[in-house]
């Protein structure tokens, strides 16, 4: 199993989870965060901002739809033709083991 955290611009978040749930991938924890990138903020007028919102996704898949995942996300969050600073990020991380509350059962 595969944990799969992408950062996105708010904008882009509906899309991306049509996309995701079009594709057979309707599992997905999202929450509003803010930080900064590369880009290390930005500034709008006189008013620096350090603290730029995005929202998290958050997915467990199985390994071989790992790839199908990530260039969903790719695809979808990026915006204009070649991407724009501030798009996104996306990690991946090994998910040893995972268990459903209610049934007690492992795996996905």
């Amino acid at each position: 199993m595969i944990l799969i955290r992408s950062i996105i611009r708010p904008s882009q978040t509906s899309v991306v989870l049509s996309e995701l749930l079009s594709a057979g991938f309707p599992a997905v924890t999202k929450m509003d965060v803010y930080g900064r990138g590369k880009q290390k903020g930005m500034k709008v007028g006189e008013v620096f901002y350090d603290e730029i919102p995005k929202e998290m996704l958050l997915m467990v898949v199985k390994d071989e739809d790992k790839d199908d995942v990530v260039k969903i996300i790719m695809k979808y969050a990026r915006t204009g033709v070649n991407g724009n600073y501030g798009d996104g990020r996306i990690f991946i991380s090994p998910v040893e083991e995972a268990y459903t509350i209610s049934t007690k059962k492992s795996g996905l």
